[in-house]
């Protein structure tokens, strides 16, 4: 939220690194998908942004990210496109049909993070932790391979995070609140680290201390659940899927291959509600442009202020078992 509440990618699928300054990652990012290169390198020093004009009505009530904070991001999004996807190579496409899911750990981290197997990853942030986000290293969806226009069948990514502890702390970005908390969600990159999924473009994600949904929304959400509780395990999935008539997208001016896409969410292994992603398309939610099925979506976790927390990648360990 431009006042919200707490707020890689393949080497052309194969080994090399690209990306080696913020400003080629920038220029280069509408032809070149990351070379699932190293995210830090692929996210610019901020610093040297200037804050543009942001508008809107509806902050959250449970604690709002620093207006700055938004501003850069919004600058970020603008001056640099989506990852064009391309098709992944054998060894990246079995790590992530293997569950080998690895965090990325962005500079606004703070705090221990460590993968335990594979596709297990358990973290710890500090109580003064500011808003920032933990994708991960490869894709779960990838659209040249994944989409269901391309496979004749739907394609389902899901992961779950256990809520372990919470310390109180000024992790919402500076407005004086004691705010922490997780965002779990989807981002197509590159996606600005210091805001939670679902705050900007390509990207959608259901915040733990208020309950409330984003799709690209940079204010304050929509309600959607109840907050989430030490000790509960809660799990988030999009189902993509051929749908029964073409779909046009606000940004399109005709009808093109845009997947039918169900978001939903689970909550210590049982189903707790979802909605259909084109729900979402209207002014005040800014679209769902890159969450229709055409690019490549990471898992990502936002984080704010002291959170400990177990992620799981790994269908074996999921307390939600697909039927």
């Amino acid at each position: 939220m431009a006042q919200n509440q707490h707020s890689g990618a393949p080497p052309s699928y194969e080994d090399s690194q690209m990306a080696s300054s913020s400003a080629s990652a920038s220029t280069s990012a509408s032809i070149q998908p990351p070379p699932y290169h190293n995210w830090q390198e692929a996210v610019p020093d901020t610093s040297i942004f200037p804050p543009p004009p942001v508008s809107g009505y509806y902050s959250s009530g449970a604690g709002n990210a620093s207006a700055t904070d938004a501003d850069r991001a919004h600058q970020f999004c603008d001056s640099t496109p989506l990852w064009t996807p391309v098709l992944p190579s054998s060894t990246v496409w079995n790590e992530v049909h293997t569950h080998d899911i690895r965090p990325v750990q962005p500079r606004e981290f703070h705090g221990k993070l460590t993968t335990t197997s594979r596709g297990h990853w358990k973290g710890s942030s500090t109580d003064r932790n500011g808003d920032c986000v933990l994708l991960t290293h490869l894709p779960l969806y990838f659209a040249a391979v994944d989409s269901p226009f391309a496979q004749s069948r739907k394609k389902t990514i899901y992961f779950e995070l256990k809520l372990k502890g919470l310390r109180a702390g000024p992790g919402s970005g500076g407005d004086g609140d004691d705010a922490s908390g997780f965002t779990m969600g989807f981002a197509a990159g590159p996606y600005p680290s210091w805001r939670s999924p679902g705050w900007e473009r390509g990207s959608l994600g259901v915040c733990s201390d208020d309950g409330c949904r984003f799709v690209n929304d940079s204010w304050g959400g929509r309600d959607f659940t109840t907050p989430v509780q030490i000790g509960e395990t809660v799990g988030l999935g999009m189902v993509f899927d051929i749908p029964d008539r073409p779909i046009l997208s606000a940004d399109d001016s005709k009808k093109s291959k845009r997947c039918k896409v169900e978001v939903f969410f689970t909550r210590n292994g049982r189903p707790a509600g979802g909605w259909n992603l084109h729900e979402e398309v209207d002014e005040d939610s800014g679209g769902v442009n890159g969450l229709e099925g055409d690019f490549d979506l990471y898992g990502a976790i936002g984080l704010f202020g002291g959170v400990d927390f177990e992620s799981c990648f790994d269908p074996a360990g999921w307390l939600w078992k697909p039927t």
